[in-house]
């Protein structure tokens, strides 16, 4: 374990002054990733059956617990079909466009990483070529200097473009599974609510003509003549 460590700081202090700024940039990119997929882990919400998705729209209580919340959002006191989509649009506009933020913040850290490794290359070839010009006893250690930074700096840039290419990738897949998820759910829920409504509005029966008048009557202490 020593030795791994011991080889792990060589390396690492070879790699020239542009090294510390990867160490940063590691720890953001990595942890932006992780952040945003564990904000998208649906276990088994993307890939729900439409049978499925009906019975949590007619009842929430059954659905899992990250959906409850987003399926009362969008039924609890609507008045109409339009009433539905524009709550999922609010859905969207929250939940999608922070995610979106998130994959764009992502991705410019992605490419950041192999440019700060093309950045370490060409210090470490500068020094190169200013140990050649200078001359000297210890030119050769100078040379093997900057060429070991050269190399350890693009080394490095690209081990953390690669990962966190593959995690800004993965990422993106679950925003389109999420965003198809609640296109399906809204859909299903306009269904749902379709008997209910006349039109664009809500249907109201006799009985619950009765009720809200009766409730209104109730609020500003009238009595209800029948």
């Amino acid at each position: 374990m020593n030795a791994i460590l011991h080889e792990m700081w060589h390396t690492w202090s070879n790699g020239g002054e542009v090294m510390l700024a990867m160490a940063l940039l590691s720890l953001v990119m990595f942890g932006t990733a992780i952040h945003l997929l564990m904000s998208l882990k649906y276990r088994g919400i993307s890939g729900a059956s439409d049978g499925m998705l009906r019975t949590w729209v007619a009842r929430p209580e059954q659905a899992p617990s990250r959906i409850q919340e987003l399926i009362r959002y969008t039924q609890d006191e609507v008045g109409s079909l339009l009433d539905i989509e524009g709550r999922f649009r609010e859905v969207e506009a929250t939940k999608v466009t922070k995610v979106d933020r998130h994959l764009a913040f992502l991705n410019v850290l992605v490419i950041s990483a192999p440019l700060l490794g093309l950045l370490g290359t060409v210090l470490g070839m500068l020094l190169t070529f200013k140990a050649i010009g200078v001359g000297g006893s210890s030119t050769s250690d100078v040379i093997a200097r900057g060429i070991s930074e050269a190399l350890v700096a693009t080394q490095t840039g690209m081990m953390l473009a690669i990962p966190g290419l593959i995690m800004a990738t993965i990422a993106k897949r679950r925003r389109h599974e999420y965003v198809a998820f609640l296109s399906r759910l809204e859909g299903i829920t306009l269904r749902h609510f379709r008997p209910q409504f006349r039109g664009i509005t809500r249907f109201f029966t006799p009985d619950d003509f009765k009720r809200s008048t009766s409730d209104f009557c109730n609020a500003h202490g009238q009595t209800v003549l029948s």
